[in-house]
């Protein structure tokens, strides 16, 4: 015990000398692998669409029009920046360039940003790649964000109850309703999952098709209720 007490501070330690910040590699103040000036600089998202986490400009609104139309299926949705500079980039090099360090200084903030309070959700799921993504990329982004949220909320994690079970490729060019036909029925769901709230986890939601989509598999295999939870929105 002794031991290993005297290897977290050595760590810590080395972590504090040693540290500089992913962005503009200073080496004062870091926490979580960023300085405090560009912790400061990240865009926060700001009031946002309580439903699908779209900013709003009227503080006094807590749905956007789409929602207030047609209410998504999942009961919240928290994310904590816009997709623009440098979140956009810290992103796309967690996801393509196998950048972890980015991947994991997000999710730690995000982790302190979005803790869910008494509302909390009783299991986290990822929203999962298909296996041969997964395979060539070498992992699943939102497992790994889904992975530090729960170590930080102590939340159990299982990137087993909802699966991609058909590929669909690159859909960042498809309109959302493009987006939702090619999505159909390309997710499977564990039984598992019934009379649980789920905490469906991903890194960016942009239309939200895939937030609907994955939400509904869990609902229709007896979730009670969905939160979703990511890094960043497009506006």
């Amino acid at each position: 015990m002794v031991m290993r007490l005297l290897g977290q501070l050595l760590e810590r330690s080395i972590d504090r000398h040693l540290a500089v910040c992913i962005l503009c590699r200073s080496g004062a103040e870091i926490e979580y692998g960023i300085c405090a000036p560009c912790r400061r600089d990240l865009p926060a998202l700001g009031h946002a669409c309580a439903s699908c986490a779209l900013p709003l400009p009227n503080t006094t609104d807590h749905h956007c029009p789409r929602c207030l139309r047609k209410p998504p299926p999942q009961s919240s949705c928290h994310t904590c920046w816009y997709y623009a500079y440098p979140v956009a980039q810290l992103i796309q090099r967690f996801k393509y360039q196998r950048d972890l360090a980015a991947g994991r200084t997000l999710a730690e903030l995000a982790a302190r940003q979005l803790h869910p309070g008494p509302e909390r959700p009783d299991l986290l799921v990822p929203v999962p790649l298909h296996w041969r993504k997964q395979l060539s990329r070498g992992y699943n982004q939102a497992q790994l964000i889904a992975d530090t949220l729960g170590h930080s909320w102590r939340i159990p994690v299982d990137n087993r109850a909802l699966r991609k079970i058909t590929p669909t490729g690159s859909q960042q060019e498809l309109r959302r309703s493009e987006r939702l036909k090619n999505l159909s029925n390309s997710f499977a769901c564990d039984p598992h999952v019934n009379g649980l709230h789920i905490g469906l986890v991903d890194d960016v939601i942009t239309t939200g098709a895939t937030l609907e989509v994955a939400c509904r598999a869990l609902l229709a295999a007896g979730a009670i209720r969905v939160s979703a939870y990511a890094l960043a929105r497009t506006p």
